[in-house]
């Protein structure tokens, strides 16, 4: 029911106005003509005159004279255009309530000849131009608002993609370069590797083009990413991986985490002995705290490399999925690096 309240709202508003502007002439209509000499077929013809008169007037702008003011934007030119078959309408109008009045000896039709009913055709119709014609404004102006709203959510949307996307290939480079290494030393994990690699390939191709996921399968992607580093490391560096609360209730826009995760990794692991990773997940209630905390390392190469493109990314993502609703807090020590991101889930 609402969706059809919506798809004939205009329609509604415009008869919402004439059932109103039609109980308001026979109030009028019924104050002035009270007594014994009141007829109801008489008060129905003066009724239907005035508003088969106004309607066609009013949409005579609304559909055609309006819109090619708009388009032309010369108001010249509408007021000429208006004011002819305004005449025209309002002569016809008054002829036609005269001459059916005629044989009808009252105050109403002596009051059809005065100056006063003249005022009162010419303004109350105008009026109603005015009216409807605001309607039309107003409709216009939503749907204007609607389809800038419906751009945006579509600039977003293609931004979210675009940062999405970036997330593959830079993925797909640190993943490879440790496949590459395992081949190197013909390791006998390297099935294992492409096997999740290939796991974690349906993750990103299928289930993050979703706007979120459930955070239980977001965090197999994240113990799939580990377990391909554990493999690479050959398990010499201790990781510790906490979850806590319910995960499984829980929703999460796709790939999100996975920035601060390889970071970590790829700054915080080194050949040297005391070497550490501990990623925490914790949900309460609505609020979902995600905690990265690696050992640092000295690593000349690593700051050459483009590392801030993917913190950049995550930022954005998080500025476009999460306005005002998350929080990033970091923290370097001389030889710890901590990251804490706190995000409330809808």
């Amino acid at each position: 029911m609402p969706s059809l309240f919506q798809r004939n709202r205009v329609v509604l508003l415009h008869l919402s106005f004439w059932c109103a502007y039609l109980s308001f002439l026979f109030y009028q209509i019924i104050g002035y003509q009270r007594g014994p000499e009141f007829h109801w077929d008489h008060a129905v013809r003066i009724v239907s005159i005035q508003v088969v008169f106004a309607a066609l007037i009013s949409y005579l702008n609304y559909f055609y004279l309006q819109p090619r003011f708009l388009k032309n934007k010369n108001a010249w030119i509408y007021l000429l255009e208006f004011s002819v078959p305004f005449a025209l309408i309002m002569a016809v109008r008054i002829y036609l309530e005269r001459t059916l009045a005629e044989d009808e000896h009252n105050r109403y039709q002596e009051y059809l000849y005065t100056l006063r009913y003249l005022v009162q055709v010419v303004t109350t119709n105008l009026f109603i131009v005015i009216f409807v014609g605001m309607i039309r404004f107003a409709v216009d102006w939503f749907e204007f608002e609607s389809r800038q709203k419906a751009a945006e959510n579509e600039k977003l949307t293609a931004e979210l993609n675009f940062l999405k996307a970036q997330i593959n290939p830079h993925f797909l480079f640190n993943t490879l370069n440790n496949l590459y290494y395992l081949a190197y030393s013909q390791s006998p994990n390297t099935t294992e590797v492409i096997a999740k690699l290939s796991q974690m390939m349906r993750y990103m191709i299928y289930d993050s083009n979703h706007p979120s996921v459930p955070l239980s399968k977001e965090i197999e992607y994240m113990q799939n990413y580990i377990s391909l580093e554990k493999l690479r490391l050959n398990s010499q560096v201790p990781i510790r991986f906490d979850i806590e609360g319910d995960i499984h209730h829980a929703t999460i826009v796709p790939l999100i985490f996975i920035t601060f995760l390889e970071n970590a990794f790829k700054h915080g692991i080194s050949n040297a002995t005391g070497a550490w990773v501990n990623i925490s997940i914790k949900i309460t209630g609505k609020e979902c705290i995600y905690s990265v905390e690696n050992s640092k390392v000295e690593n000349v190469n690593a700051k050459s490399e483009k590392s801030g493109i993917g913190l950049q990314n995550v930022h954005r993502r998080l500025e476009l999925s999460y306005p005002g609703r998350y929080e990033l807090k970091t923290e370097e020590g001389s030889n710890r690096y901590f990251v804490q991101l706190k995000i409330t889930l809808s």
